[in-house]
């Protein structure tokens, strides 16, 4: 046994929570991705995707993706920089950009691979990077990629974030960045209060759109356009693998920035392109987005309606003003048990335990699409309270 099998084989906790038989990750789905899945030959209602606008079995997207396959290959072979930019990936950055009010966009091979490219790029030694305490772990490793001085504020705390700001050189570059709906509390950022920071202390600001793109604002274009401050915010960024249907992401900003992206981001200069697939897929949710506005509407009407049942139950969901709805739990075991139950009375949801929370936050994260039925919703919301009241998590 070398050593590194010797040291890597010391972690078995995920050992010892399947020998207690509720290990809940990862879980092979055997059908598509919709409001009910099959797994292990069993029906189960999905209140765990980010699917949020439900189109990841819509007729258009596939279709565009096979298309897309059939005159540009599977694959492109090679980085954007290189050999690897098509015509289309040009259209779809055209679109984005159009979409989320900015000059220019650049299309990245995933949502992930945005935040750690981009971040580094943006700031140099003497400069700051200032993080929200919950921002997503694709923007703490851009923090962790990037040479400069890193602060981080109390989540959603624009006092604390005030106070790192008055520590930091005026005359320095100064870029804050946040989620704009925070992926497991559902919460959103406080982004008027955030401008009128950065206009006094001479700061930027990035966003990133990954859970509240084709959720939030007027034609779905996220948090920036929600509080109309597009204009206000420097760099937008966001991904396809929640309401787009498919995989990659983007970040749009002026054209000086992209320029500079384009010839510096490590993750786009040596990671090989978004496929043709999933970019005629992007290409075709963007058109589904824009002209079935019912979908939109659907969310959030679900959004309301389970939401008010969780309340109507006991539940803690905190202060979530999405369709990301935590059900805090606020033990590591019973959010282990309670998921193992619900599987097994036929609904899918999403443990978050510990390091990803503090144990006395671990929570389950319910998540709606617009294309479940109200009956689907009742469903999950009375199985899921029945549960909870076994464990002794609600009376």
């Amino acid at each position: 046994m070398s050593l590194l099998t010797e040291v890597l084989g010391k972690y078995d906790t995920p050992q010892k929570i399947k020998d207690m038989g509720v290990y809940p990750y990862f879980r092979p789905i055997e059908s598509d991705q919709d409001t009910v899945v099959t797994i292990a030959g069993k029906r189960v209602l999905m209140f765990g995707s980010n699917s949020y606008l439900g189109l990841t079995n819509h007729p258009a997207l596939k279709e565009a993706s096979i298309k897309a396959i059939e005159k540009y290959g599977t694959g492109c072979a090679g980085s954007r920089f290189l050999n690897g930019t098509l015509d289309i990936h040009l259209e779809l950055e055209e679109r984005l950009a159009k979409l989320v009010n900015k000059p220019a966009a650049l299309v990245y091979a995933t949502g992930f691979t945005v935040n750690s490219g981009v971040i580094p790029c943006l700031t140099g030694r003497e400069d700051y990077l200032i993080f929200d305490e919950l921002d997503h772990a694709s923007i703490i490793e851009g923090k962790r990629l990037s040479f400069s001085k890193t602060l981080k504020y109390k989540h959603n705390d624009m006092d604390a974030l005030e106070k790192l700001l008055q520590k930091c050189d005026y005359d320095k570059v100064k870029v804050i960045v946040s989620d704009g709906v925070f992926s497991m509390e559902g919460d959103i950022a406080l982004l008027p209060e955030m401008v009128v920071l950065s206009k006094k202390y001479n700061a930027s600001i990035m966003i990133d759109e990954a859970h509240s793109l084709g959720v939030f604002g007027k034609t779905g274009a996220g948090i920036c356009e929600h509080y109309n401050l597009s204009d206000d915010v420097d760099v937008i960024g966001g991904t396809f693998s929640k309401s787009l249907g498919t995989i990659g992401g983007f970040v749009a900003a002026d054209e000086s920035v992209i320029n500079f992206l384009k010839h510096n981001s490590r993750t786009l200069i040596f990671s090989a392109s978004i496929t043709p697939a999933s970019t005629g897929c992007v290409l075709a949710a963007l058109d589904v987005m824009e002209h079935e506005t019912w979908r939109k509407d659907a969310l959030w009407a679900n959004t309301e309606r389970a939401k008010a049942g969780f309340l109507k139950a006991g539940f803690e969901i905190g202060p979530t003003q999405s369709p990301i709805i935590p059900l805090f739990i606020r033990d590591n075991m019973k959010t282990f048990a309670i998921t193992h139950t619900l599987m097994d009375d036929g609904v899918f949801v999403n443990p978050v335990v510990s390091p990803a929370v503090p144990s006395e936050d671990s929570l389950l994260r319910y998540s709606l699409m617009a294309t479940h039925t109200f009956d689907q919703v009742d469903e999950s919301v009375e199985k899921i309270a029945k549960a909870a009241r076994a464990l002794g998590i609600i009376a």
